[in-house]
């Protein structure tokens, strides 16, 4: 099992308050979103990590090799040259080479999250399997459940639809990435560059792919897209890491 970060954006609504960094780089305590995210997938299991960059790119990469030192060599960039044209569909798409024939877990790089919600995803056996909250969060992308799988996922479901909120963060088995990479080729060849990779994940829902979901199970997480969520995952969602680091 591989992971991959997509970490190319460039943040721009968050930049009032973050200035010219990426968002990865939000400081949660004495460590990053980042280090939580490689710290959280190493104690999983997962050592070998590519992040996906573009946006301040060497911001990036002199981070992880000060933070990680030794052990950065288990983590690979991949750079991202169009990121300021592009959705998350292109930062994977790029990442295509370094995944062929792997299961992996993608990740968004501006979701901080406690590590625990991890176990029960990699041990889901779903071909796909998404984690979800539960519970209502704005502007983020909601999943409608049916007969215990997700049936549709986007920005778009309501609040009376929803069954769910996605947290960014997906696992892929390793025997659907030639079929999923296949259909994100569709996409990219049709030039839907813009898209967020999802829209391919639905693709394979509306032809009777089974994806398979675990929930946060009440442990803590935010999507830091800007400066509101920041203040809530301050509030609400760090102090809890910290608490739960200690236990």
């Amino acid at each position: 099992m591989k992971a991959v970060i997509l970490a190319a954006g460039q943040g721009t609504r968050i930049r009032a308050v973050h200035g010219e960094r990426p968002k990865c780089l939000i400081q949660v305590d004495d460590e990053t979103i980042l280090d939580h995210q490689i710290d959280g997938l190493s104690k999983a299991g997962i050592d070998e990590i590519a992040i996906v960059v573009g946006y301040e790119k060497q911001q990036i990469i002199h981070h992880v090799q000060k933070r990680f030192g030794g052990h950065a060599s288990r983590i690979h960039f991949i750079e991202n040259p169009a990121f300021a044209l592009t959705n998350n569909i292109y930062s994977l798409w790029i990442a295509r080479d370094w995944l062929n024939g792997h299961g992996f877990a993608c990740l968004n790089a501006d979701v901080i999250f406690d590590p625990q919600i991890l176990n029960s995803v990699l041990k889901a056996g779903s071909p796909i399997s998404m984690i979800v909250d539960p519970e209502w969060r704005d502007e983020t992308m909601k999943v409608i459940i049916d007969n215990d799988q997700i049936v549709q996922m986007s920005k778009k479901i309501s609040k009376s639809e929803f069954s769910g909120t996605y947290i960014g963060i997906t696992v892929f088995d390793q025997l659907i990435n030639t079929r999923f990479f296949a259909k994100m080729r569709a996409l990219i060849d049709a030039g839907r560059v813009n898209e967020f990779f999802n829209v391919a994940v639905q693709e394979l829902v509306d032809e009777g792919l089974r994806v398979g979901f675990t929930t946060t199970g009440g442990s803590a997480w935010a999507e830091i897209d800007d400066p509101l969520d920041l203040t809530f995952a301050q509030q609400n969602v760090f102090p809890q890491l910290a608490l739960a680091a200690t236990v």
